[in-house]
């Protein structure tokens, strides 16, 4: 029987990151896909929304991964239970947790364009860490404007990047130091709230260690002819956003305002006079920045910001879509 529309799951649906790759599915070319949302027995059967749509939460088993095109894992605990038998029912994956599940599988972000096309027999792609995909956009376009000599990163993290619960504790957090009591560091191992870190708690559930080796192995997988910037990752006391502070040094000066253009791109904002935050950037899938010369026009420092999940969200669907090229309508699959 011939296909008439593409199957995608979005596994880990009840997640703040899944939510958000579903919102994504109906707002791209994808939509008119016939999209399930999967998550664990105690979700399964609760209403959510898929754009305008509602659907119901269906919960996850190897029954559930039967016919499917692609298969967009947010949770990596499923991914890790689950992965393999969605690819042996014949569904391609896109791991959007930076887990390790195929470390042979190639880095992906399509926004960042120039990026060799996949090959005809791959079965999973891993998502780009939103850093990554920032700094590609911005290093990639900077590198047609002339030769850059050097660059280095400053980037504050938020709390969602890690989950709901790490957003649940930020906020209690935030209660009990205004109250004067003992704050909760279930997730951080550490005061996280009113405070910046270089580094979070021994037990911390998500180092931010693990999370500066990943935006490096990424991004070196998206831009591996451009200078690596030298990178500082900061948790910072936010519930939504990525800031990120950028300097570039090019090795001739550059005629004024020539860096400006080349950053003109579908997937960035050039910010006037006020400056991007990570609340003008929420709810949008691309990159607000603003470009601050020195005098001699060699060196720029760039600030820059983009909503985790709404760049994340929109990188996976955009694999999703890759991998469904790979995969025509009409045809016995």
């Amino acid at each position: 029987m011939k296909k008439i529309q593409y199957r995608i799951a979005v596994v880990g649906a009840s997640s703040l990151l899944g939510k958000e790759i579903g919102d994504e599915i109906a707002e791209s070319p994808l939509a008119a896909a016939n999209t399930i949302l999967l998550d664990t027995e105690e979700a399964g059967g609760t209403l959510e929304a898929i754009g305008d749509e509602a659907a119901f939460l269906q919960t996850l088993e190897p029954a559930s991964l039967e016919n499917l095109d692609v298969a967009i894992f947010a949770d990596a605990k499923m991914l890790k239970e689950y992965g393999q038998t969605a690819r042996a029912l014949g569904a391609s994956v896109v791991d959007v947790t930076g887990s390790d599940f195929d470390s042979t599988a190639p880095v992906r972000s399509p926004l960042v364009g120039d990026a060799a096309p996949l090959d005809l027999e791959a079965n999973s792609v891993r998502v780009a860490h939103p850093v990554a995909t920032m700094l590609a956009l911005v290093l990639g376009l900077a590198g047609r404007a002339g030769d850059l000599r050097s660059a280095a990163a400053t980037v504050l993290q938020p709390a969602s990047e890690n989950g709901r619960a790490a957003l649940d504790e930020l906020q209690q957090q935030s209660i009990n130091l205004l109250s004067f009591q003992a704050v909760p560091t279930e997730e951080f191992d550490a005061q996280v709230a009113f405070n910046l870190l270089p580094t979070l708690g021994e037990a911390a559930r998500n180092p931010l260690a693990l999370s500066e080796e990943r935006i490096r192995r990424d991004l070196r997988g998206l831009v591996s002819t451009l200078p690596q910037p030298l990178l500082q990752l900061i948790q910072a006391p936010v519930f939504h956003g990525f800031g990120v502070s950028l300097f570039l040094e090019f090795d001739q000066p550059l005629t004024p305002g020539a860096l400006q253009a080349a950053l003109s791109s579908e997937y960035i904002d050039i910010a006037g006079e006020e400056p991007p935050s990570n609340i003008s950037s929420a709810g949008q899938g691309r990159v607000l920045l603003q470009v601050k010369p020195s005098p001699d026009n060699a060196r720029y420092a760039i600030w820059m910001t983009a909503d985790n999940l709404k760049l994340t969200a929109r990188t996976a669907v955009a694999c999703a879509l890759e991998l469904t090229r790979l995969k025509p309508l009409g045809t016995v699959q």
